[in-house]
């Protein structure tokens, strides 16, 4: 087991961020943990590997690091799974040296492939600039030429903008972030219950149809913001 001191690389970086691990070696996934929280991060181990991409993005966690070898399925599946529907980053931690494995990895959506037995300080410094980058980005949500800001609070085209309610933006993040995608009014109204403002199903409605008309005052097709009916909205 290895030994690993602070070494204050990382004082300004907001070290709270929750860390989902996949690693099927108890040991290994053990130590990685305790590495992880010494560091200040929050780790959780992954619980059952056949169902790992589905836990991952239940857990909603700033990044994965993820084994390839695992039992019953492989890391390039769950990579897959998850990069279909996230853009979480992804640090691939494998004792695969093979080109081909990591060409694969990186194709397939991964942020960064780090080969086993690793070392601890320079593990911790790509996680550390992997979520530097993400939470640098995490303010700019950007689909099909529409870019919203929620440092802002305003969603812009190429040449006009608008600014947007607290709910709005709620609302509009929630769908760009899973682009093609059915959010659920349910889903909706548990985000936006997260505020301090009283939300109903017909205010729910009322936002939706305000961020339409927001959106088609720069310029933003209508086909942009779908309603499904019975099930929700998605942003095409």
């Amino acid at each position: 087991m290895f030994k690993f001191e602070p070494t204050g690389m990382m004082e300004a970086m907001d070290t709270q961020a929750n860390i989902y691990i996949v690693e099927d070696d108890a040991t290994l996934c053990e130590g990685l943990s305790s590495l992880l929280r010494l560091q200040g991060y929050n780790p959780t181990p992954c619980s059952n590997f056949a169902n790992a991409a589905n836990e991952a993005l239940e857990q909603a966690p700033d990044l994965v690091v993820l084994d390839l070898k695992l039992p019953g399925t492989s890391g390039h599946a769950i990579c897959r799974a998850i990069r279909e529907r996230s853009s979480v980053p992804i640090v691939v931690l494998t004792s695969s040296d093979v080109e081909f494995d990591e060409v694969m990895a990186l194709q397939l959506g991964a942020n960064d492939y780090v080969t086993k037995p690793y070392r601890p300080a320079v593990l911790l410094a790509r996680i550390d600039a992997i979520l530097r980058r993400s939470n640098a980005k995490s303010n700019l949500i950007e689909h099909a030429g529409v870019t919203l800001d929620l440092t802002s609070g305003t969603v812009a085209t190429q040449e006009r903008s608008v600014e947007l309610t607290r709910n709005e933006q709620r609302i509009l993040a929630m769908l760009m972030e899973n682009p093609g995608a059915i959010v659920t009014r349910h889903e909706l109204l548990c985000e936006l219950w997260e505020s301090d403002a009283f939300v109903d199903d017909n205010t729910l409605t009322v936002n939706v149809n305000r961020v339409r008309r927001k959106l088609a005052s720069i310029g933003v097709p209508e086909s942009f913001l779908e309603t499904k009916r019975g099930q929700g909205y998605a942003i095409q």
